[in-house]
């Protein structure tokens, strides 16, 4: 879906900036969402309600709504996915190598 939308609204995406912060992500508000998505699972040392004001500074109100809204989802598709034992489809697997090997993820597989 990601690279649906960047193509649809013409973003360059650097997907790697999920990985290296230091890099710009292409998206209008990308690194305050990144930041954002960080301090709410806790593995930054930004407070999460000092991400949400960057955030809303950087964009607007509506924007943290939409934020917050798609990393619920994800959380919850995750937990849902994991928790009944659903696996990743190789075909999925498969078409997205690249950006399995290329962010490190492969490690979290299950063999």
């Amino acid at each position: 879906m990601l690279r649906a939308s960047a193509s649809a609204f013409e973003y360059d995406v650097t997907v790697d900036a999920v990985i290296d912060p230091s890099l710009p992500t292409g998206i209008p508000g990308g690194t305050e969402i990144l930041r954002f998505v960080d301090a709410v699972l806790g593995v930054s040392d930004q407070p999460a309600d000092e991400a949400r004001a960057d955030l809303v500074s950087a964009l607007d109100e509506a924007s943290l709504l939409d934020a917050a809204s798609v990393f619920g989802n994800f959380e919850m598709m995750n937990r849902v996915a994991e928790a009944s034992g659903i696996p990743i489809p190789q075909q999925g697997i498969d078409r997205n190598a690249e950006l399995i090997e290329r962010l490190g993820i492969d490690t979290f597989r299950k063999h």
